[in-house]
């Protein structure tokens, strides 16, 4: 059996680690989860009994197949919620993720399997990130930060790296959402700040905005 708090912990590993690609510093583990080192510790050695970590003393946890296949299932429900509020419930994008936080825990898998056919098998969720498949399988799209991208080139806007609620705000503001395209003008040297039109419109994001935005080249 697994509690809600060790799947957190999970999740936070498989995040920090690059998608359970990597190990994770305790402190890296601890900011992450607003707790103590010491009890990052105590976690990571419990989750390594369970065989969903290994954890190495001065070099981190990292996550066993176990642990990220539950890592990928949690991933996968709190996605699939997430497209579920916005379409169906009419949830804004910056009030979904907290919403989906609670709701991930569901045990179900009946429950998730008929959700996922109820809203048409999507394949991303409402911030651009993609949604797993009952297998585990991620269907990845290649894509670039705004500030990676140069002077001239169309892009179209796929996803965000920040999806807090300030930020989503933020974008919304500026009428940029998934899928809104746009053209880089200029980037400026002294502060990396760009330069973007949209339609007609031109707009001046800071070097912040640009490095949360995800965008395709078009």
């Amino acid at each position: 059996m697994i509690t809600l708090t060790e799947e957190n912990y999970i999740k936070a590993i498989y995040h920090l680690g690059k998608q359970g690609a990597m190990a994770v510093s305790t402190n890296a583990i601890a900011k992450e989860m607003a707790t103590k080192a010491s009890s990052v510790t105590d976690m990571v050695k419990k989750l390594s009994e369970k065989n969903f970590a290994d954890y190495k003393k001065y070099q981190g946890a990292s996550l066993t197949k176990e642990g990220k296949k539950i890592a990928i299932n949690i991933v996968r429900k709190h996605r699939l919620w997430e497209v579920f509020l916005a379409e169906k419930l009419n949830f804004s994008w910056d009030e979904i993720h907290e919403v989906a936080e609670q709701l991930e825990h569901i045990k179900s898998e009946k429950l998730i399997r008929q959700l996922d056919a109820f809203l048409g098998y999507p394949t991303h969720d409402p911030h651009g990130d993609p949604i797993p498949d009952e297998n585990g399988h991620i269907k990845k799209i290649d894509k670039i930060l705004l500030s990676e991208a140069e002077v001239g080139e169309r892009c179209i806007c796929v996803g965000v790296k920040d999806s807090s609620s300030d930020f989503l705000k933020y974008l919304d503001k500026n009428k940029i959402a998934l899928g809104t395209e746009l053209e880089i003008c200029h980037k400026e040297i002294f502060d990396h700040s760009v330069t973007i039109k949209i339609g007609v419109n031109e707009l001046i994001i800071s070097n912040m905005i640009a490095n949360n935005l995800f965008v395709k080249l078009s």
